[in-house]
């Protein structure tokens, strides 16, 4: 039996004693085994939880919840397209369009313009086959080109226009009537000499004159 190197005389008896009792070295064996296996079973435990699945995360009550983006419907509003398309004449943006109460004048309503420069006629135009006339440079636009270079390339219409009224005993009459209408030229419209206002519609007679920017030609109004 080899010295372990005890430094008590008693330790080396202790020990001779348990290895001379079988039964006692087995206990103590058996007690250290215990106790090992007690410190590792928080790490056995630890490494279970580690693989239990996880619990399912509450929501935040702060978190607000997801919003559902708004249902677009379509729009069948007017785009304003078939009116801008409605208003183009040989490729052509009109400045002016009729309004409702436009209406031809009837049959025995034969308008004319003559046209004179100075004490000679040089043309006549027949104003009794349409609603309205477009005066201007533009002939591509124009129904009367008017070829003066103070004169706007749409420079003014003459509408025809129903209008009502009544008379002394209430009745309702409706007469079409003609109105001369500056389109906002740079030289303005006369009429009997006098500059009618822009945009406006202006109530034009048999015999009164007209005149289109600095043109000396003159315009006279006949209902025959």
């Amino acid at each position: 039996m080899h010295d372990r190197g005890y430094k008590r005389k008693d330790d080396k008896e202790e020990y001779e004693r348990y290895q001379s009792n079988p039964r006692r070295r087995d206990e103590r064996l058996d007690r250290r085994d215990s106790r090992q296996s007690d410190e590792r079973k928080p790490f056995r435990d630890l490494h279970r939880r580690s693989r239990s699945p996880r619990p399912s995360r509450s929501k935040s009550p702060t978190r607000s919840p997801r919003r559902t983006p708004p249902e677009i419907k379509p729009d069948f509003s007017n785009s304003g397209l078939l009116a801008a398309e409605s208003k183009t004449v040989n490729g052509v943006v009109l400045k002016y369009h009729e309004p409702l109460e436009a209406q031809k004048p009837g049959k025995g309503d034969d308008w004319r313009l003559f046209v004179f420069k100075g004490e000679t006629q040089t043309d006549m135009l027949m104003l009794d086959k349409q609603s309205c006339y477009l005066f201007g440079k533009d002939a591509n636009v124009a129904d009367y080109p008017v070829a003066h270079p103070s004169i706007s390339k749409q420079h003014a219409v003459i509408q025809y226009r129903a209008i009502r009224s009544k008379n002394e005993f209430g009745d309702v009459l409706e007469a079409v009537k003609p109105f001369v209408l500056d389109l906002e030229s740079t030289n303005g419209t006369q009429v009997n000499g006098e500059e009618i206002p822009v945009s406006r519609y202006f109530e034009i007679m048999s015999g009164d004159v007209i005149k289109f920017g600095l043109d000396d030609s003159d315009f006279v109004l006949i209902k025959s």
